[in-house]
């Protein structure tokens, strides 16, 4: 059997363990109750051990018995967050008496199966809840992120078995076209305004962000803006495609993100002009 110090080290490392896993890893009983009278762990809910190293977020999720979940878990798997307060945690159906205080319940059921030893649910959970949880372009945003990162793949969100309408709308949404969360928001936009918008279209040799309808190009400008070479490389660019009989519109990411509504009206006044038509 490993030691109380090996036991120590690997808490140190994890920051918090299920006991029934570090049993299977060769650690005793009396070893975790050794780490516990030496100072080296807290043991939480009978089942958990906590090290001083462990992070809050998930020491919540083991006196609650849950796991980390929606926003929560998806910063976790390094994808896009809107910004929010407390923590995500799913939540058993049966469970009781939880203390809910700075936190975010989830009891739904995510359709991928979890150990009881994990803290942080799997990205498929992670989506299931963020639909059900974010508004349509915030949760969009979010699953093209997983996207994006390779997290998931696209072909196989349309597989799964979502328990969710929420969710089966965004798996046949989501797409590996955006290039950045501001693209799939604008797109979310056009999808409202009932605005025909294809992304990634090639025109003059070069993708343009979307297309709005046949003639009406949009550029979206992400978080770091461009200076120099790459500012007159897109000026020229635009010059080119207005030359060629489009009209250009240009938004940057605070538009897109924090601005959505003086976006949707530019863009539905262009088209009240008949700017993304082909023959005016």
């Amino acid at each position: 059997m490993r030691n109380v110090d090996d036991l120590i080290a690997t808490l140190h490392l994890r920051g918090a363990a299920h006991t029934a896993r570090l049993r299977d890893e060769g650690f005793s009983p009396y070893a975790m109750s050794m780490a516990v009278a030496r100072g080296g762990a807290e043991r939480v809910r009978r089942s958990w051990l906590i090290a001083a190293t462990c992070d809050p977020a998930e020491r919540k999720a083991a006196e609650i018995g849950g796991r980390l979940t929606c926003v929560s878990a998806a910063r976790r798997h390094g994808l896009w967050t809107p910004d929010h307060e407390g923590i995500h945690l799913a939540v058993p159906a049966t469970a009781s008496r939880v203390d809910a205080t700075g936190v975010r319940l989830h009891w739904a059921t995510g359709p991928a199966p979890v150990t009881s030893h994990a803290l942080c649910d799997p990205p498929i959970n992670v989506l299931f809840h963020v639909a059900r949880c974010l508004p349509l372009g915030d949760a969009l945003t979010v699953w093209e992120s997983a996207i994006r990162r390779q997290v998931v793949d696209p072909d196989e969100l349309r597989r799964i078995r979502w328990r969710s309408s929420a969710a089966g709308r965004l798996a046949s949404q989501a797409s590996d076209l955006s290039d950045s969360g501001i693209e799939t928001r604008f797109v979310a936009l056009m999808r409202d305004l009932g605005a025909s918008c294809r992304q990634q279209v090639w025109i003059d040799g070069h993708p343009v962000d979307a297309l709005v309808g046949e003639r009406l190009v949009v550029q979206l400008d992400g978080f770091a803006h461009h200076r120099g070479a790459d500012r007159r490389r897109d000026l020229r660019a635009d010059a080119r495609l207005v030359l060629r009989g489009y009209t250009v519109l240009r938004f940057d990411f605070v538009q897109v993100l924090f601005h959505p509504d003086e976006v949707a009206a530019t863009i539905a006044l262009a088209m009240a002009q008949g700017l993304h038509l082909a023959s005016r």
